[in-house]
């Protein structure tokens, strides 16, 4: 095995870099720069029970992971074959479904501004809130550092190749997106349930394989509801704090033994958006995500305002992208920043076959499934192609990557002072905003999980959305290093039931995405009118005379099918009285 991380210790200088933190053997780091985090991240220790879990936890947390993570060697380099797993389905699904995130983007604008479908469709959510929810969930920490630590490991050619990675991803997320609407089931009271494990179950039974679909579909579960405890609480709590500590300070900070004050706040304000459900979610996460856009947006133009400055040095930061991901020593850099972090900005860091997509484009106001699939492209595109390509510009152009001592968001934070002293307190609040946004949203699909589990117990959900909010304050106040890996290797494992329903269900998937293409290329599916009935990009609550609408016109079409099945059965009658 190629180690990647020395020892479970380090968890904390990679764990940083994503919104979905990776097992403790995926990465090698240069050793000042991990006992430096790894300092800053003990702050969040309190030694005693750090020590007592680690001792029963550790073993088991390392032996699941090697599992998990079981890697093949090929040229000296531990490739994980969930990584290969990932990347065959991102590939094959891309060229099945004819290359949709380059010829389907031009359909999805009008989807996203809301324009073909109505507010009286089933759902709870618009499509650009869906779309908020998922990207408050994988936007990130990775974005950020992950990328730093890409390009330190492998050149400046790891870069490309996490952007190549991306484009794949898109087809990913079409895929669970559309099959998340497909299968979904709503409540009585006008609630959602969905997500991979309606269409493992459901999908799979359509096709003929019902007890294989309900198998993976438990086994997606229970993954989820585990995995994102970890990866999606914890470890964005802890991670949250320890920036906070470090940025005022350190361990002369005022924060520095007051982390549970930072756990407090976190989830008192958790709480009072994760109690409302999916709509409080996509209202905070709709409004959350633009302004974390917006000031990383801030952050990288300032940089390349300075780049302008400099302008020869942008062509230069291009060439060294491409020719050290197709040389030889920045190929094998690039399969190590693909396969071990590149893979997780491209593939993990946008959840693209964790499923994640499914559960929030679920909730969404529609009656065509594949409306959601050219919706969830952009998150992938967002994420992996725009964001870590600016980010990787910031790095390569200062020349950083080659002289700083620094790794990870250290780096990023050097590169970003290059343009002010101060601008590093700008690149705090950008990661606290996406540690919370991080927790609203896998706070959610944790609850959608245990929906399934308990038929969508009230009880059980309300327990869990208090448990939920408990777990911000320990993950503030402890270094739950094991922990954390376990439920890393458990949220890596969602990947392998997700990704094997999407290759059974490729052909449905294939007709859905296909079909509504069609729709709209020959003028069938237009936008709805008048405008007002529209689900839009704000309000989307239809009002008292939309609904009486709505049905008037659902009992019309129910009675023009009972008139036409009447119809039929009357002349089938007629033709055998004939016969008689």
């Amino acid at each position: 095995m190629n180690s990647i991380i020395e020892n479970s210790d380090q968890i904390h200088d990679i764990a940083v870099l994503d919104s979905i933190p990776i097992n403790a053997d995926r990465m090698t780091t240069a050793s000042h720069a991990v006992a430096e985090t790894q300092a800053a991240a003990d702050i969040t220790a309190a030694s005693g029970i750090d020590q007592a879990i680690e001792s029963f936890v550790g073993p088991i947390a390392q032996a699941f992971s090697n599992v998990v993570f079981f890697e093949l060697s090929i040229g000296g380099v531990g490739i994980p074959l969930i990584v290969v797993w990932l990347m065959a389905a991102a590939v094959f699904l891309t060229v099945y479904l004819r290359f949709q995130p380059i010829r389907g983007l031009k359909y999805s604008i009008g989807i996203i501004r809301g324009r073909f479908t109505r507010k009286t469709d089933p759902g709870q959510v618009s499509s650009f809130q869906a779309l908020a929810t998922e990207l408050s969930g994988t936007v990130g920490l990775g974005n950020i550092a992950g990328v730093a630590v890409a390009i330190t490991v492998g050149g400046p050619g790891a870069a490309l190749w996490i952007i190549i990675f991306g484009f794949f991803a898109m087809t990913v997320k079409m895929a669970e997106a559309t099959l998340g609407v497909k299968y979904r089931k709503i409540q009585a009271d006008g609630t959602v349930s969905g997500g991979p494990m309606y269409y493992l179950r459901d999908g799979l039974a359509e096709i003929g394989r019902p007890k294989l679909g309900r198998f993976l579909a438990v086994f997606y579960a229970i993954a989820t509801v585990i995995g994102v405890i970890g990866a999606g609480n914890l470890f964005q709590a802890n991670q949250a704090a320890a920036i906070l500590v470090k940025a005022t300070g350190g361990d002369s900070s005022f924060l520095a033994d007051k982390l549970w004050l930072i756990g407090a706040v976190v989830a008192a304000l958790t709480a009072l958006v994760i109690l409302g459900g999916i709509k409080k979610i996509g209202q905070w996460t709709s409004k959350l995500t633009p302004m974390m856009a917006i000031l990383y947006f801030l952050s990288i133009l300032v940089i390349l305002v300075i780049l302008v400055m400099n302008i020869g040095e942008i062509p230069h930061a291009f060439a060294l992208m491409f020719t050290g991901a197709f040389t030889p020593d920045g190929l094998t850099g690039g399969v190590i920043g693909v396969a071990i972090v590149g893979i997780q900005r491209a593939l993990f860091s946008n959840a693209a076959g964790i499923g994640s997509a499914a559960m929030a484009h679920a909730a969404s106001k529609t009656t065509k499934p594949a409306t959601e699939g050219f919706v969830a492209m952009w998150e992938p595109l967002i994420d992996s192609v725009i964001i870590c390509t600016l980010t990787s510009l910031a790095i390569i152009t200062t020349g950083l990557y080659g002289s700083s001592s620094e790794d990870g968001i250290g780096l990023t934070s050097e590169a970003f002072a290059t343009v002010a002293g101060w601008f590093p307190i700008l690149l705090t609040i950008c990661v606290v905003l996406f540690a919370f946004s991080t927790i609203l949203a896998y706070g959610y699909y944790g609850q959608q999980a245990l929906g399934y589990l308990t038929g969508n117990s009230k009880k059980a959900d309300k327990a869990y959305q208090i448990f939920w909010i408990l777990a911000v304050i320990v993950g503030a106040s402890m270094s739950l290093e094991s922990v954390i890996a376990f439920s890393d290797a458990i949220f890596f494992l969602m990947a392998f039931p997700n990704l094997l329903g999407l290759y059974f269900l490729s052909r449905i998937l294939r007709l859905e995405i296909l079909r509504l293409r069609k729709r709209i290329d020959v003028g069938v599916m237009r936008e709805i009118t008048p405008a007002e009935l529209q689900v839009g990009m704000g309000d989307h609550e239809p009002t008292a005379e939309q609904i009486k609408a709505a049905e008037a016109g659902r009992r019309r079409k129910r009675d023009k099918l009972r008139e036409v099945r009447d119809s039929l059965k009357a002349k089938k009658l007629e033709r055998a009285k004939r016969g008689d």
